[in-house]
């Protein structure tokens, strides 16, 4: 192998974890979803990007410095999650799950739409955090807005896991996802529990949302299909219903998107992608690691 191609190899693997992490949000906000409602979601990615582009108003309109846009990004999408969850799945049947899915995608198809209106379909500049810094190790260059994505993307994931884990509202949710009647016996609220479930996966979401407009520098009309797509690969590969095994089914999808673009180039690079979901839904149909709720 020629040394250098290694050398873009060992670099595009780095980049691609460092990114895959915001895949990772991505995943887990589609299988936390499942995990409690047995449902999917196919507006979420769409919710996510559109968080961004509600912060884009305090970045390009009021001039806000990045760290509140992230956080009115993280905000916004969780008011979409919530009208997402209100419009869609709220007043569906349960024994319909096939309405709340259709639902849900007319609803990926309207965010998209007025994303495309409001941007008159152009992209748009946003902000980003240490942008000119980099670690060097030998041959390898590290991106300082990389870094800073990952370490956002972290955090992020460990308040998820805190709420779940160590909070009443963890408890009940988790209560709701492994059996909702009897739940709603031991005074639960489902319908609340599924509403802050929309509501938190948003914040997620807009979080991800922030931190790929900050990678890339700039918010397209275009991301909301592909987010979309990457999300559910990384909930499909990692386990509907696992978080962990989204977390490393997106640190993997990211780490193989980087590396087959280096060695087969950006127009091939996601027909591998989906080649690796297809692998696995050969191979290992459960994912990674398969949850009790996703055996419901």
């Amino acid at each position: 192998m020629d040394y250098f191609f290694f050398i873009d190899l060992v670099q595009g693997f780095a980049d691609g974890v460092l990114f895959g992490t915001t895949y990772a949000l991505i995943g887990i906000g589609f299988t936390l979803i499942f995990g409690v409602m047995h449902k999917l979601n196919l507006a979420y990615g769409a919710a996510s990007i559109g968080g961004a582009y509600v912060s884009l108003i305090a970045f390009l309109g009021l001039g806000w410095p990045p760290i509140p846009t992230f956080a009115i990004s993280a905000v916004g999408a969780g008011v979409i999650g919530y009208v997402v969850y209100f419009c869609c799945f709220k007043f569906t049947p349960v024994r319909h799950p096939l309405a709340a899915l259709m639902a849900s995608v007319g609803m990926l198809l309207f965010i998209d739409e007025v994303i495309v209106h409001e941007s008159d379909g152009m992209p748009q500049p946003y902000p980003s955090v240490m942008d000119h810094a980099e670690i060097t190790l030998g041959e390898i260059w590290i991106r300082g807005d990389l870094i800073f994505v990952f370490l956002m993307s972290v955090v992020s994931m460990g308040v998820l896991l805190w709420l779940l884990y160590r909070t009443r509202l963890g408890v009940a949710t988790r209560a709701v996802s492994q059996e909702a009647t009897a739940a709603r016996l031991c005074g639960i609220n489902p319908d609340r529990i599924n509403a802050s479930t929309f509501v938190i996966t948003g914040v997620l979401g807009g979080v991800a949302g922030a931190m790929i407009g900050a990678a890339v520098g700039v918010l397209s009309p275009l991301l909301a299909v592909p987010v979309t797509v990457k999300g559910l690969i990384v909930a499909v590969i990692g386990g509907l219903g696992s978080i962990p095994g989204a977390i490393i089914a997106g640190l993997m999808v990211g780490a193989a998107e980087n590396i087959f673009l280096v060695m087969r180039g950006i127009t091939e690079r996601d027909i591998y992608v989906m080649l690796l979901l297809f692998v696995f839904l050969v191979l290992r149909p459960g994912g990674l690691f398969r949850s009790a709720s996703s055996q419901h």
